[in-house]
């Protein structure tokens, strides 16, 4: 019974001293697991408040960039030599006087043989010398940019490829100089030397916007200014900068499509006064003859011109669509 009672007291002095054990670990691990899971939760609440913190204040550094932009633009003048930088004319302010005073002449004789009147003579004169030079440089102007914006995308595209390689924002710039069509290949290398010459990136791309201001030109110069600032991931910003400015031509390829029906429609009405004129001269001169000359005619001329000004105007202004 001896040697039978000492494995029964080892037995049960192992699950007591097991029990006592339990009782007492357990409450350290469980409070242990329970310290370990409050400090996973406060880092998770201090992790989110600080990623919460870091977009309030990307948001504000967006937001305080944009309004610098649109004061900056507010508050410039366009001066003569600017509007010659975007026509992409390498013309001084006394060349293009100088164009300017043999148009004044040229077209001011040219109206004065015609018409055998001084006044008009002048008028021509001063349409030569004031407006045809002006309509020249928008002309001009908005052929460039339309060319610049349809090779805009693929010069970023460059951009991100080089970035996603290790090459240098700088080093992509190079490339796009180099390798990419007129006239996005003169205005990069523009920036490129106004980085030489001590300008920061940001002040670089802003001159581009002011030579070439368009929405695209200024998106493209938002996305460097905010990296340069508060720093983000370049190439996605581009990429995404990319396909933004891909899908803004599709859309304006799309209007313009549905818009050319009414743009015809414009086009015929606008030249519908002045083909019957010619008809009717050609039939019948002495019967249309009456309208330049009398003074009843000529003044049906003049308020039939303005009207028909008015109604040009309109019609443009109702089918040209801003993307």
């Amino acid at each position: 019974m001896g040697a039978l009672n000492l494995p029964l007291a080892a037995g049960l002095c192992a699950v007591a001293a097991g029990a006592v054990a339990y009782a007492v670990v357990l409450p350290l691990v469980s409070g242990e697991r329970r310290a370990a899971q409050r400090l996973k939760a406060v880092s998770a609440s201090v992790s989110a408040a600080a990623t919460r913190g870091v977009a309030v204040n990307r948001r504000e550094q967006v937001a305080k960039t944009l309004n610098e932009i649109d004061a900056k633009a507010k508050g410039r003048k366009v001066s003569l030599e600017l509007k010659i930088a975007r026509a992409g004319l390498s013309w001084t302010k006394q060349t293009y006087y100088l164009v300017s005073a043999i148009l004044a002449v040229l077209l001011g004789f040219v109206v004065l043989a015609l018409t055998e009147s001084p006044v008009a003579g002048a008028g021509g004169a001063f349409a030569g010398g004031l407006g045809l030079p002006l309509w020249l440089l928008a002309w001009l102007r908005k052929r460039r940019i339309k060319k610049f914006i349809l090779e805009l995308p693929n010069a970023v595209d460059v951009i991100v490829r080089g970035i996603r390689t290790g090459i240098p924002v700088s080093d992509c710039f190079r490339i796009v100089s180099r390798e990419a069509e007129e006239p996005v290949r003169g205005e990069f290398k523009t920036v490129i030397e106004t980085q030489t010459l001590g300008l920061s990136l940001t002040e670089s791309i802003a001159r581009l916007h002011d030579r070439v201001p368009v929405p695209e030109v200024n998106f493209f110069a938002i996305v460097i200014s905010i990296q340069q600032q508060s720093g983000g991931n370049l190439s996605e910003a581009l990429s995404n900068l990319s396909r933004i400015l891909r899908e803004r031509r599709k859309m304006a390829g799309k209007v313009q499509a549905m818009s050319m029906e009414a743009k015809a429609s414009g086009g015929i009405i606008a030249a519908l006064p002045f083909v019957v004129t010619m008809i009717t001269y050609l039939t019948s001169p002495e019967y249309i003859s009456l309208l330049w000359t009398t003074d009843t005619g000529k003044l049906a001329l003049a308020g039939s011109a303005v009207w028909m000004m008015l109604g040009v105007f309109t019609m443009k202004k109702m089918i040209n669509f801003k993307i």
